[in-house]
């Protein structure tokens, strides 16, 4: 009897080691792995032009697949002990993007996404626990946590004047050169900056965003890093006109 009683003991001991413990550690490990942004690069690849326009109409058909990288993103919150910077970098500029997307798609069909009422403010998707918005990916996050002014190019506001949305996701592994492709990219775009080497006509995100890109000098010192037009130092500058119309 002694022996059958502790036979169960120790295969309940077992199981409760088992049950306890494997479980957790399966769920913990999926936890701490940086997600793939795959599913979200192939909805690019499909559905946005190599100039940046959107076909929202393409992301409505494809709802099933784009809903299940937003899932994604708002079940899989960055690990801070185990992402590396880039990972998480990756991660909030897509997600930033993708729920802009979401955001359009909402209220589609639309002619700019200034017509929705706080589009920056509106809490409509979950990231973990948080329900969030737009506005505390881009300051809460991007920018008081990377201090990377390179962001105003990747992120994209669905409007004509934005940065062109890219037609492959961003990943950890190459973006330093997708990041360092979009400012020379925008800032050469004659549609989006005007710039002759005694007078620049710029973007109003320089005008907006100017303690970004002035904490290492001037912002004709950062233009110059990019630009392909060398700009004298008391170059004039003046800032366009932002057109809202969406990038469709």
């Amino acid at each position: 009897m002694r022996i059958i009683i502790f036979s169960f003991i120790v295969i309940a001991g077992m199981l409760l080691i088992t049950y306890s413990f494997s479980p957790a550690e399966h769920f913990a490990g999926t936890l701490t792995k940086p997600i793939s942004h795959v599913g979200f690069d192939t909805l690019l690849r499909k559905h946005v032009s190599i100039d940046g326009k959107v076909n929202y109409k393409g992301f409505k058909k494809d709802s099933v697949a784009f809903e299940k990288y937003l899932s994604l993103l708002s079940k899989n919150p960055p690990n801070d002990s185990t992402w590396n910077n880039n990972e998480k970098l990756a991660y909030w500029i897509n997600a930033y993007n993708a729920f802009t997307i979401k955001l359009i798609l909402k209220n589609y069909p639309i002619k700019s996404i200034k017509n929705i009422t706080t589009p920056w403010d509106e809490k409509f998707f979950m990231v973990g626990k948080n329900k969030m918005t737009l506005n505390n990916i881009e300051n809460d996050i991007l920018r008081k946590k990377f201090a990377e002014p390179r962001i105003h190019f990747a992120i994209v506001c669905a409007s004509y004047s934005c940065p062109k949305l890219l037609n492959t996701a961003f990943a950890s592994v190459n973006i330093e050169k997708q990041l360092e492709t979009a400012a020379i990219d925008f800032i050469n775009d004659p549609k989006r900056n005007i710039i002759t080497a005694d007078k620049v006509q710029l973007s109003e995100i320089f005008s907006w965003f100017t303690a970004d890109f002035t904490k290492d000098g001037t912002i004709i010192a950062f233009l110059n890093k990019y630009s392909k037009v060398k700009i004298n130092d008391k170059a004039k500058v003046n800032y366009l006109t932002y057109n809202w119309n969406l990038n469709e």
